[in-house]
């Protein structure tokens, strides 16, 4: 079959299983199973597919009309200019929490001392090798409840080569209180009310990466609790949920000391209070 025989009957069988990106996905996958990019797929229309690489994208054509993310199917996402291997274990990194990593690098670069950034619930791992390859000098360090994603975040920083550091922890609860003050804590943590409607493609994500109780902001409460119980709060919180609850999750860190300092997108920004 003719490669672009192929993109139009994919295209259509994705949008008639309601894909909404259904011509870019197919796209993708064809030059997954080509190792070609989409220049030199429209540049050859006319080339053909190996009885190998049909059977491969079939396989891959009816998992991603099933709504399974594209992220699993090609077991890599892209955040913030680098790869990142993903799979069922982790959450796909999503564009819009890169908002999160732009706003600590522009803070950090104002400070003269070695910055010392906590990503909490780290998953994949791309918060925290994303910073610490945007701020080498940084020390970075990387905590998750779940062992199985921390060896994909492992697996990651070892072959992006990042120097951070994991740690297996529900939140801070490992984290030593005597250790350097924390200069910025990074929080994308799970945020969905428990019964927010899902798409289809986040029902084959991790549930525990993705609910947070009946408002979506108890995980955040217990995180800023530990916050409070630290000798030396870290300077800045940033933290990532939904824009209806942004007004109530400020509340959250007003409590505990913090208020907001900028908000960009699905991000908040919020700086420690001074005595």
């Amino acid at each position: 079959m003719r490669t672009d025989h192929w993109i139009i009957t994919a295209s259509l069988a994705l949008k008639k299983s309601g894909v909404p990106t259904a011509h870019l996905d197919a796209m993708v996958l064809l030059g997954d199973a080509t190792n070609q990019d989409k220049g030199w797929l429209l540049a050859h229309p006319e080339s053909l597919l190996s009885p190998k690489q049909l059977a491969e994208l079939q396989k891959s054509l009816q998992r991603r009309s099933n709504h399974e993310p594209l992220a699993y199917i090609r077991g890599k996402s892209e955040f913030f200019g680098h790869e990142f291997a993903v799979d069922k274990r982790v959450m796909e990194p999503r564009p819009e929490t890169e908002d999160m990593v732009e706003l600590l690098v522009e803070q950090c670069q104002q400070l003269e001392e070695t910055a010392l950034i906590v990503d909490v619930g780290t998953g994949s791992g791309a918060l925290a090798i994303s910073a610490k390859l945007a701020l080498p000098q940084a020390d970075v360090y990387a905590l998750d409840v779940s062992a199985d994603c921390l060896a994909v975040a492992q697996d990651n920083a070892t072959r992006l080569r990042a120097d951070i550091r994991l740690i297996e922890s529900d939140l801070l609860a490992r984290w030593n209180k005597n250790k350097t003050a924390i200069t910025a804590i990074l929080a994308n943590l799970p945020y969905v009310p428990n019964d927010y409607p899902l798409n289809k493609a986040a029902t084959y994500e991790p549930r525990l990466a993705i609910f947070g109780g009946t408002d979506g902001l108890d995980v955040y409460r217990r995180l800023f609790d530990q916050i409070e119980g630290l000798s030396r709060p870290p300077r800045l919180v940033l933290c990532e949920s939904l824009e209806l609850s942004h007004e109530a999750l400020t509340l959250v860190a007003g409590v505990a000391g913090y208020r907001l300092e900028t908000t960009r997108g699905l991000v908040q920004l919020f700086g420690r209070i001074e005595a």
